[in-house]
């Protein structure tokens, strides 16, 4: 059974950072597309980040470009969201997503088959 686990959420100040991990299991998903949605109360689930398995390369919303950071480490089958100079917008239930093997990579929730169970960041003002 495939199972991803994120952690590293909490309750933060703006300014202040974190790391989110998130750790699969049941499957090796060092040749799957990842990426990091989040979605606050009322609004739509949306990409935040994603790193495309082949090329390495990354995507980023555009309210987050340059201060948050995508990163996977193969050997420990663990995808991680460096997030930087938080701000109270940021705040949402964060999830780790990733796509069937093969997939083109996607910004759509539709396009991921598996997702962890999110984990919450709130930042205060």
């Amino acid at each position: 059974q495939v199972q991803l686990v994120e952690s590293g959420g909490g309750l933060v100040q703006a300014g202040d950072s974190l790391r989110l991990s998130c750790a699969a299991s049941g499957s090796t998903f060092s040749n799957n597309n990842m990426g990091w949605f989040r979605q606050a109360p009322g609004k739509e689930r949306e990409s935040v980040a994603r790193i495309a398995w082949s090329s390495g390369r990354t995507y980023y919303l555009d309210s987050v470009k340059g201060r948050f950071i995508i990163s996977k480490d193969n050997a420990k089958n663990t995808v991680y969201l460096q997030m930087n100079s938080l701000k109270p917008e940021d705040s949402a239930l964060y999830y780790c997503a990733a796509q069937v093997r093969g997939a083109a990579s996607s910004s759509r929730p539709s396009a991921y088959a598996y997702w962890g169970q999110g984990t919450q960041v709130t930042v205060s003002s």
